[in-house]
């Protein structure tokens, strides 16, 4: 190891790779904007924020969870400028409350900063 490894380090940190728990907040953080499939929801957070990463498996892992749970929906759409259909997701209504109050905690994790009441 080289000094200049440690200044390289933090000027190119490795990403943070999402566990489940996360992959859920984040999901349903980006499901309040609109429905959406498993590789954009992989691309909007590499685009969104540099410096995580999510899984295949813990994404599809996360989604199944939501799913059973009754959060979300599937469902087959052909996607412009895609082959063949994709499986999108979208928030069911009644979960739009919790949905919003998880996206939070996505939110607070994300920048650092937590939620009002969680500063404990």
């Amino acid at each position: 190891m080289r000094f200049e490894d440690i200044y390289q380090f933090f000027q190119d940190p490795p990403p943070i790779y999402l566990n489940k728990e996360l992959a859920v907040c984040y999901v349903l953080s980006v499901l309040q904007r609109g429905d959406s499939y498993g590789t954009e929801l992989i691309q909007l957070l590499e685009n969104e924020y540099r410096t995580y990463r999510l899984s295949d498996t813990v994404l599809y892992s996360a989604l199944k969870f939501l799913e059973d749970e009754g959060a979300i929906q599937g469902y087959w759409r052909k996607v412009e400028g895609r082959g063949r259909p994709r499986r999108m997701y979208q928030i069911r209504p009644e979960w739009s409350e919790r949905a919003q109050e998880l996206s939070r905690l996505w939110q607070g994790y994300a920048t650092g900063k937590l939620p009002p009441g969680d500063n404990n």
